[in-house]
């Protein structure tokens, strides 16, 4: 086998494929790795892939450990040879960990699907063969951190809470609004700024420069419905949103579109424990039910996060994702 080391988004285009698929350029371009590793079989073909990054922290500063994402490998010999390569260039750099599979950083793709379940997969979610997860742990990765995804299949049930909540976020000048498609760029700057702030707390979080976070909304732009995404304002300051989605797998599988993904909510801390979650996740859902749809899940949350409070109130798991990790002293 033989590694090629990729260090900018053209040389990508000339790399053949083979079992495993080029990383696409716009990837390479919007996660900017420090290195992109391609290994090849005798015959040139690409049999696995990945990038590195060195982690940055919550101010945005470099640290010691590694990152490992884009990650594909056609079977385990190429992954565990891929994942060698990539422990050697990280320790060779300093490093003291490596963690993955993350793109970069969280607000891009990261972590594995480790149990399925029996729903099928929704729009938006990562997804990978089963045998991924022991690439890892055959390398001498272990679990880092766990994330779920629940369902509400039942979108007819209300939290009972709501209009009393809404009443009174209302007396402290809070009010609840639906995004303006027509200013997305604007709406979405807003949401960026919260989003820095709303979860500066969260584990492995680094901030995101607005332009990055601008282009990795990009492609689901057109199939937004506005009603499923919230606004929360004090004046003129936003101060929590939910994005909802419809499941567009259901479509593709020739299925009645009868979902809404839940892809994010935020709160600013200093609204916190006034009930606005709560009652964005009920209007969202409720939003949803008016538009014909029955059920909600609600996306890739970790296991210690406060979204999964609001969430048990109404889902049960019905998936779990793993991020792995591996010391390099």
């Amino acid at each position: 086998m033989r590694a090629l080391i990729i260090n900018n988004r053209e040389d990508l285009a000339s790399l053949p494929a083979g079992p495993v698929e080029p990383l696409e350029p716009a990837a390479f371009h919007l996660t900017t790795p420090a290195r992109h590793l391609a290994l090849q079989d005798a015959a040139g073909a690409l049999i696995a892939r990945c990038s590195l990054w060195r982690a940055r922290d919550a101010h945005g500063a470099s640290t010691t450990t590694g990152l490992a994402g884009h990650y594909v490998a056609a079977d385990a010999q190429a992954g565990n040879e891929l994942l060698e390569r990539a422990l050697s260039w990280h320790r060779a750099n300093g490093c003291e960990r490596i963690i993955g599979p993350m793109d970069g950083s969280t607000w891009h793709r990261y972590r594995l699907l480790t149990d399925r379940g029996t729903e099928p997969i929704f729009f938006l979610e990562p997804d990978n063969p089963d045998d991924w997860p022991r690439h890892f742990t055959d390398a001498g990765f272990e679990p880092l951190a766990t994330y779920f995804s629940a369902l509400n299949a039942d979108l007819t049930r209300c939290d009972p809470r709501s209009e009393q909540r809404r009443a009174e976020l209302e007396r402290d000048g809070i009010t609840l609004r639906t995004i303006d498609i027509k200013r997305f760029d604007a709406e979405l700057a807003a949401i960026h700024e919260l989003s820095l702030v709303a979860f500066s707390g969260n584990f492995l979080y680094s901030p995101i420069g607005l332009d990055a976070f601008l282009a990795s909304y990009t492609p689901i732009r057109p199939h937004l419905v506005p009603e499923l995404v919230l606004l929360a304002e004090r004046g003129q300051q936003l101060v929590g949103f939910i994005f909802g989605i419809p499941d567009l797998m259901e479509l593709a599988r020739g299925q009645p579109l009868r979902t809404v993904i839940v892809k994010s909510m935020a709160v600013d801390p200093a609204c916190g424990g006034n009930g606005l979650g709560g009652l964005l996740m009920d209007d969202c859902q409720q939003a949803a039910r008016k538009l014909g749809l029955r059920r909600a899940i609600h996306a890739l949350m970790h296991e210690t996060n406060r979204s999964r409070n609001i969430s048990a109130r109404y889902g049960t798991t019905i998936r779990r994702y793993t991020l792995y990790e591996k010391a390099l002293t």
